[in-house]
C-alpha cells in the first residue's frame, strides 16, 4: 500500500475553480483500478488551502495515476499552474 497527502495553497479568488478542479480530478482517480482512497478537502480556517489524502494498491499504481490523462488536465495543466505552494508528505501505514 502507498500513501500519501499533497497540501496546495491557492489565491482565494481561484477557490471555485480549483473546487472545480479537484471534482474531475478526484471522479477519474476513484476509477482507477489501482485507487484505493483518493479524498479532497478545503482546511478549515484556511480557505485557499487544499489538503488530498491518496492511497494506491501499490507504486505502479501510483506511477500508472500519474500517467493517466485526468492527471495531466486537471493536475499538471490545471492545479500546478495555479498552485502558489504545494507539499508531499509520504506515509507509513501502522496498522
Amino acid at each position: 500500500m502507498v500513501s500519501f497527502t499533497v497540501r496546495m495553497r491557492f489565491a482565494p479568488s481561484d477557490r471555485a475553480e480549483v473546487a472545480e478542479i479537484l471534482s474531475r480530478l478526484t471522479e477519474g482517480s476513484r476509477a482507477e483500478q489501482g485507487c484505493v482512497s483518493y479524498i479532497c478537502h478545503f482546511v478549515d480556517g484556511e480557505p485557499a488551502t487544499v489538503f488530498i489524502y491518496e492511497q494506491y494498491a501499490d507504486k505502479a499504481a501510483v506511477d500508472h495515476h500519474r500517467e493517466t490523462p485526468h492527471f495531466k488536465q486537471y493536475a499538471v495543466g490545471g492545479l500546478y499552474q495555479k498552485m502558489l505552494d504545494r507539499q508531499v508528505e509520504n506515509l507509513t501505514a501502522i496498522c
